[in-house]
């Protein structure tokens, strides 16, 4: 549950690991290097605690750099801070997860890591090659190892104290379910593309019923035009409430329950997406009910294209 009313700085304690995890978190899909520092950098002065990484972004040693020295300039210790890192697709295979999240943990320049999660429930041909393809174009898949196998692999890593959480991201209802049956180390967090044209009504009282935090990334739609940024009823509520449609919709996924990502370039940006407030009960349910339903990233059902290009 949301264990603070002022959303901005509401949390959500992890049933299934250590801690509790920040409701507004920062995305760290950012090409450019130099980018990625000076986001990082503003998200963090902007009041952001929460920030959500991977290897396949290849931006972590960036990313480390921005958190390490912002915490220094801003005087903040390294427990008011909340870092997620995902274990990509090649390193599915048992033996390859750990050295992945040491060689995480050390572009990030951290100690521990506070979730980490499997970024897609789809094994990839393991190796250097990050997109591993054939003659054809097409994605390598590697037969020869389970996602229960892999998880297993994972919980070693919360055995260990290296990680205080684990989870996963774009995973579908059944999948995760017949994980969360088998793991020893429940799920605490699920990563998936969350909106109100894509809200995860079952997936997100899954988690509620077991303890398990959804976490929407793409909660303003993710660029789709039209999207949920243009929604009538968003826009009508927005004009109503004095807010943004962006402010909007973040104060929607906080109030329904969930955490979020947002990615903002500068600074400025970065602190009027953290300037919302609660909505008024008869605003909210009316998202709620808003019937359009469009999914940005098709990777829960393909593996691809996901955060790799797609075959030709």
């Amino acid at each position: 549950m949301i264990e603070s009313f002022d959303l901005r700085n509401a949390k959500i304690a992890l049933r299934h690991g250590a801690g509790q995890i920040p409701a507004f978190g920062f995305g760290t899909l950012i090409v450019d290097p130099a980018t990625t520092i000076r986001a990082t950098r503003g998200a963090l002065e902007a009041g952001f605690r929460h920030f959500d990484c991977a290897e396949r972004y290849r931006n972590e040693r960036e990313v480390g750099e921005a958190l390490e020295e912002g915490l220094a300039a801003g005087g903040i210790a390294r427990e008011d801070i909340f870092v997620t890192t995902k274990l990509w697709n090649t390193n599915h295979r048992p033996q390859r997860v750990e050295p992945a999240f040491d060689a995480s943990l050390d572009r990030l320049r951290l100690t521990y890591l506070d979730l980490y999660l499997m970024h897609t429930p789809f094994a990839f041909q393991p190796g250097d090659e990050q997109d591993p393809r054939d003659q054809d174009g097409n994605v390598i898949y590697d037969g020869g190892v389970t996602l229960i196998d892999t998880w297993r692999a994972m919980e070693g890593l919360v055995d260990s104290g290296k990680c205080r959480a684990i989870g996963l991201s774009d995973i579908g209802l059944n999948e995760l379910t017949a994980l969360y049956e088998s793991a020893r180390i429940k799920p605490a967090v699920v990563q998936v593309e969350s909106h109100p044209y894509l809200p995860q009504t079952d997936l997100l009282e899954f988690c509620k019923e077991r303890g398990v935090v959804l976490l929407a990334f793409a909660p303003l739609g993710h660029g789709m035009r039209p999207g949920p940024l243009e929604d009538p009823v968003v826009l009508a509520i927005a004009a109503r409430v004095g807010k943004t449609p962006a402010q909007v919709l973040l104060a929607w996924a906080v109030q329904r329950g969930t955490a979020l990502l947002t990615t903002s370039r500068n600074a400025a940006r970065a602190r009027e997406n953290l300037d919302i407030a609660a909505l008024p009960e008869d605003a909210f349910d009316e998202i709620d009910r808003i019937q359009t339903r469009l999914r940005f990233n098709q990777v829960v059902h393909t593996g691809s294209p996901g955060f790799i290009p797609q075959g030709k």
